[in-house]
């Protein structure tokens, strides 16, 4: 009698067990985190009924769920039950202490020097957002006379000023007397250039307005008005590229290639499958890797444009790691005219909403992208049937170069129960990889102007 009352126990343990939810975030029990919010995330087993801290947590077909706990500073204590079990996780929230020192400081105007190229030069004193007017080149020389937190102020002309972080500039050590050489230029059939030189290197500024690029080099050594603009008319569908030598600034515009009977022909395209190898990326409701999704995806892209007719390159084929600056130059060093970087979302540091933290997003930097984000927004919506969460700006780095089309698309949710539904389906990849190349043979055919 005894041995069955053991044997009893045993099963019911057994099935209790495998009834018990399981959680894929956060990995720890006790952890420290400076966000306002504790994501967690995981997946129930059928009839279970679970929740966080007294709150009823509700799950998608598949069981995935995804919940957020808002943090007081200090030690959260959160509860999970379910009819199974309970579990009690420790959060400890780090007081962000808030630096005080930003207040504006006048300097001495005094001559520096960039310390390497791409550094960029910002309109205001923020290390982040769409506030970048230009990259600079090394040994650029600028008047810096202000700072204000990590930020130096450079004088532009008197009309203009800008920001640069205290750590990219040096002070010069020599005087210079930067003076005008010369001004050219050249046009091709689908392309121009242009050429203006200076005895040294200075600073430059690159504007978009309606139908033009305004490139505008700034010499303020000599006086607060010397500003030398060239003005360059858009093409319908353009890329540009910014270069310096000994002084020369050459500006090219040039326009993709056209179509010919709706094929993509003469067109390169850049597949860059986010994150691989040990970063993972976002991790769904199940336990899956946005990493293994992107490739997935980016594989079935590359089949799709090549039979469309498209050069496509690959920023990796496999589980590896790559550098986001390394997705780049294969990007330039291949001559790209469109580069489409495919993820899958995370939720940000917010309460999240499972019905508003869904669906599908496609990110811009350039104006010149801005009709190809639309155009794979709109088909990626219609052949996937996702919420449209729309075309949005942001400074991520593998679309912020000018010399190609750039987007980043997020496809879907990894965090979001009801998109897990639709990222587990077999033919998912294939899908949303047919939607993007519609997006950009739909581009490609469509001959209206920038918005």
């Amino acid at each position: 009698m005894r041995a069955i009352l053991i044997l009893f126990f045993v099963i019911i343990l057994g099935i209790n067990s495998s009834y018990a939810y399981e959680l894929v975030l956060p990995k720890e029990k006790k952890s420290y985190v400076s966000t306002k919010y504790a994501f967690f995330v995981g997946h129930l087993e059928k009839n279970e009924v679970f929740s966080i801290n007294d709150e009823r947590v509700s799950t998608a077909p598949n069981g995935a769920f995804a919940h957020s706990v808002k943090l007081k500073d200090g030690e959260n204590r959160i509860v999970l039950k379910s009819n199974y079990n309970t579990t009690i996780y420790k959060v400890y929230k780090k007081q962000i202490l808030h630096n005080t020192c930003n207040e504006l400081k006048e300097l001495e105007p005094q001559v520096y020097q960039v310390k390497k190229d791409n550094t960029p030069l910002r309109s205001t004193p923020i290390d982040y957002g769409m506030n970048r007017i230009s990259h600079l080149f090394e040994g650029t020389y600028l008047i810096i006379n202000g700072e204000k937190g990590g930020f130096y102020r450079v004088f532009l002309s008197k009309d203009k000023i800008a920001w640069i972080d205290k750590d990219a500039v040096i002070l010069s050590k020599k005087d210079i007397c930067p003076e005008f050489v010369t001004m050219n230029n050249e046009t091709f059939k689908n392309a121009s250039k242009h050429t203006i030189e200076f005895t040294e290197k200075l600073p430059y500024t690159i504007d978009e307005i309606d139908d033009e690029i305004i490139f505008k080099i700034y010499n303020p050594i000599i006086s607060e008005n010397s500003i030398y603009t060239i003005n360059l008319k858009k093409p319908k569908k353009y890329f540009y590229k910014t270069t310096l030598d000994n002084g020369m600034y050459t500006f090219k515009i040039s326009e993709l290639p056209k179509s010919e009977n709706k094929t993509l022909n003469g067109l390169t395209v850049v597949v860059d499958a986010g994150h691989g190898g040990t970063e993972k990326g976002a991790i769904g409701c199940l336990g899956d890797y946005e990493k293994d999704i992107n490739l997935n995806i980016a594989n079935e892209l590359k089949d799709i444009l090549s039979a469309m007719g498209a050069n496509v390159i690959m920023t990796r084929c496999n589980d590896s790691n790559v550098e986001l600056g390394h997705r780049v130059d294969i990007a330039k060093n291949n001559n790209a005219h469109i580069f489409v970087s495919i993820h899958l979302n995370s939720i940000p540091d917010v309460k999240f909403d499972a019905h508003k933290h869904k669906g599908t997003s496609v990110y811009y930097y350039n104006k010149n992208s801005k009709n190809l984000a639309n155009s794979v927004l709109a088909t990626l919506v219609s052949e996937l049937n996702t919420k449209q969460e729309g075309v949005k700006t942001a400074s991520f780095a593998v679309i912020r170069p000018t010399e190609y089309v750039g987007i980043l698309v997020e496809v879907a949710y990894m965090t979001n129960p009801f998109d897990s539904v639709l990222y587990k389906k077999e033919d998912f990849s294939y899908n949303t990889a047919k939607a993007i190349a519609d997006g950009i043979m739909d581009y490609i055919n469509n001959n209206d102007k920038l918005d």
